[in-house]
């Protein structure tokens, strides 16, 4: 039998869980030489990983809405979508991932992230949420190199295709 691609994607259990669901993507400035904005947070082993911003859905925002939302309180750049990238699930342990879940109450949560590929409508490269560690323009085609995700890098790679269908 071949081992399973994603073991977190496959690792649900049966029982009873939370459902999640964020929403994100990349954000790119095609002026010039094409660059993306990402975001570094630490692990909990103090590493530094790059990602792609993402965050929870507030209120009745729809996906897209909190795309661009997070998109810009993450990085400090605006964005307008221009195309889904797709959608990443994955499981955790609340418990081990958020400080305000009970330390005795391990809940396995099942999260599903939408990303979405955006231009750059303006704005200017920021840290200041306190989430984020650090953010960085990065060319475009060293994009998936910085990423720490498989799943990630996964759906940049049909990023020049879909900048290309919309420029």
């Amino acid at each position: 039998m071949p081992r399973p691609r994603n073991r977190r994607r496959l690792a649900g259990p049966p029982g009873p869980h939370r459902e999640e669901t964020s929403a994100g993507g990349l954000v790119v400035d095609i002026a010039g030489a094409a660059r993306a904005a990402l975001i570094a947070r630490y692990d909990r082993d103090g590493r530094l990983r790059w990602s792609l911003p993402k965050g929870h859905i507030e209120g009745a925002e729809t996906i897209e809405e909190a795309a661009v939302r997070e998109v810009e309180e993450e990085t400090g750049i605006r964005g307008r979508i221009v195309a889904p990238l797709g959608a990443i699930d994955y499981w955790f342990s609340a418990s081990h991932a958020r400080p305000r879940a009970h330390p005795r109450t391990p809940r396995r949560v099942h999260k599903t992230v939408h990303h979405h590929l955006l231009l750059a409508t303006g704005g200017v490269l920021s840290d200041a949420d306190p989430e984020v560690a650090e953010v960085a323009w990065v060319p475009l085609a060293e994009v998936a190199g910085r990423l720490a995700h498989a799943d990630e890098r996964r759906l940049v790679a049909h990023v020049p295709e879909l900048l290309a269908a919309v420029t």
